[in-house]
């Protein structure tokens, strides 16, 4: 069975438009990769966890930020290249800009004997649906076009 994750796309609305917060992976596999690396806050299911639990705690692990809205768009669920799929939901909410991301140790250099720690999360930032388009992970896009005919769905 493929692994299964959950992550929350926040957003906020602006006089130009919304806007959607993303997180870039952090450690050295990422470091030089920028447009088609970032994702949306998420991360693995455990077992018999609920999969909106899960999107909230992975946020707060990654971010620092709590999700406390009282309504989560459901933005059903997208297949990653790599077989994994990905439940998602989106919610308003805003950032103080301090980023706040739990860390994960690796061997680094490989086969040096040395482990090193690093954030899980190396940055975060809102982005306008234009620019989310070419900074998200390709598989993810679609959730910002699930994400705007939700919205427009709400206004009517």
């Amino acid at each position: 069975m493929a692994k299964q994750s959950a992550g929350l796309l926040m957003y906020r609305i602006l006089t130009r438009g919304p806007e959607v917060l993303l997180v870039h992976p952090g450690g050295p596999f990422f470091a030089a990769k920028d447009d088609g690396a970032w994702t949306i806050p998420k991360g693995e299911i455990e077992l018999n966890e609920d999969p909106l639990v899960c999107a909230k705690r992975e946020l707060t692990e990654e971010t620092g930020i709590v999700a406390t809205a009282g309504s989560f768009l459901a933005l059903g669920s997208i297949k990653q290249a790599g077989g994994k799929l990905v439940h998602a939901w989106a919610f308003k909410g805003d950032w103080d800009g301090v980023l706040r991301s739990n860390t994960f140790e690796l061997e680094w250099p490989p086969r040096s004997g040395r482990t090193k720690m690093f954030p899980e999360v190396d940055r975060a930032a809102f982005f306008s649906i234009a620019q989310a388009r070419t900074k998200l992970n390709a598989a993810q896009v679609v959730l910002l076009d699930r994400l705007l005919a939700a919205l427009s769905a709400q206004l009517g």
